[in-house]
């Protein structure tokens, strides 16, 4: 829904609690993705983790996953 607010959502990273705000389209779409690849949503929050850089945050990072993945689908 457009003007929704995001929602704090825990995860797991390498073992330590984190958060990351997320509207619920952005985590529904990431949690069907990474059960699409059958992979828990913690390891794949911890790989876009690991390759985001300083400069972008992680749900900066996570958005920008969910919005390539949904452009390459929408590709094929």
């Amino acid at each position: 829904m457009i003007g929704e607010r995001p929602q704090k959502r825990s995860l797991t990273l390498r073992g330590h609690r984190t958060s990351v705000s997320l509207e619920d389209a952005f985590w529904a779409e990431f949690r069907r993705l990474a059960a699409d690849q059958d992979r828990a949503i913690n390891e794949l929050a911890a790989e876009i983790d690991e390759e985001r850089g300083t400069d972008c945050g992680l749900a900066s990072a996570i958005r920008l996953y969910v919005l390539q993945a949904l452009k390459a689908e929408a590709a094929r």
